[in-house]
């Protein structure tokens, strides 16, 4: 059992951090042993202290990486093409729910997760996905033993933006609906703080009205896990965009990567939100602006690797890069 006074020392910790000032400091394009398989609309997950990139379009063998030596080796092929969905990790293997597969703009929502278990470096399929809940370029998150997904779109980019939220208990194995999101999105990004989820960027990506990028969201929906409800913040994202990630240390959601219609270049810039006070701060920009990939926090390091560099599919990334929070 964690002590309370370790506890205590992790958010002063934290909090420490957070009032450093990062001027002098920027992120690190690592030298490594090796290189990913490029890809974007992928995961990057944690999982006993390696990274794992899984997914993206094409069908692509898992790429690992070993922080301790930045060393690349390869994995397993899934048995499908994956994308558009942000992975998570649960007792050691890696979920993809709210998953794409085939082809720009009608891509197709698979009806069940995937699993990836990275000791046995093997590929299995999960569970059912509820018929009439099929869609993907969702969120997802892990909460006290439960799967949560947001948002989505049933038809690719073309059409069918939908605002569900639903939840899998890996305990019972059963689905259950939730109250809708006060509004629907794709390519966005969630992360639970605090017992609240935070529903952040993404767009609704409207082929049929050939309005696939220019839709894109500010508000930041949350939903309160005690009181089981919806709200919507009264601050909104700096910069609009979609295909962007987050990640929460302590009170804090860092937010970056992305796409819009109005700028060719992917986003790179980290903003800050403090979720107790609702104001804004920024970190050093990306070394590389990107899209399509997440977020890890590891050792007092934040690491982001893969995604693209501009809107669209275009051109996918083998670099990986790091900011450190020590001097």
């Amino acid at each position: 059992m964690i002590k309370k006074s370790f506890l205590v020392f992790l958010f002063f910790a934290v909090q420490q951090i957070f009032s450093q000032s990062f001027k002098d400091y920027k992120w690190e394009t690592l030298s490594c042993n090796g290189e990913p398989v490029a890809r974007h609309e992928a995961a990057f997950v944690e999982v006993d202290s390696k990274f794992y990139l899984l997914g993206g379009r094409r069908i692509q063998e898992v790429s690992v990486f070993d922080p301790n030596n930045n060393l690349w080796t390869s994995g397993a092929k899934p048995p499908i093409e994956i994308h558009h969905f942000q992975g998570v990790s649960y007792k050691k293997k890696i979920y993809i729910v709210g998953a794409h597969t085939g082809k720009y703009p009608y891509e197709t929502p698979l009806p069940q997760a995937y699993v990836y278990d990275p000791a046995k470096d093997l590929w299995m399929k999960g569970f059912a996905i509820p018929k009439d809940r099929v869609r993907a370029s969702t969120t997802a998150n892990v909460y006290k033993d439960k799967l949560y997904i947001a948002g989505g779109i049933i038809d690719g980019h073309w059409d069918g933006h939908v605002k569900w939220f639903d939840v899998y208990d890996f305990k019972t194995g059963k689905w259950k609906k939730l109250p809708d999101a006060p509004r629907a999105r794709d390519h966005a990004t969630s992360v639970i703080c605090n017992d609240k989820l935070y529903l952040l960027g993404g767009r609704i990506s409207s082929g049929k009205i050939k309005k696939v990028f220019h839709l894109t969201i500010a508000e930041i929906d949350v939903y309160d896990f005690k009181t089981e409800t919806w709200s919507t913040l009264d601050t909104s994202i700096p910069r609009q965009r979609a295909g962007c990630t987050s990640i929460c240390i302590d009170n804090k959601i860092i937010f970056t990567g992305g796409e819009t219609s109005k700028e060719k270049k992917a986003n790179g810039e980290l903003d800050v939100l403090d979720t107790k006070t609702g104001a804004w701060s920024k970190l050093p920009s990306l070394v590389q602006g990107r899209h399509g990939t997440q977020l890890i926090w590891h050792k007092k390091k934040l690491y982001i690797a893969s995604g693209c560099s501009k809107r669209g599919g275009s051109t996918e990334l083998t670099s990986i890069e790091a900011f450190s929070f020590d001097k």
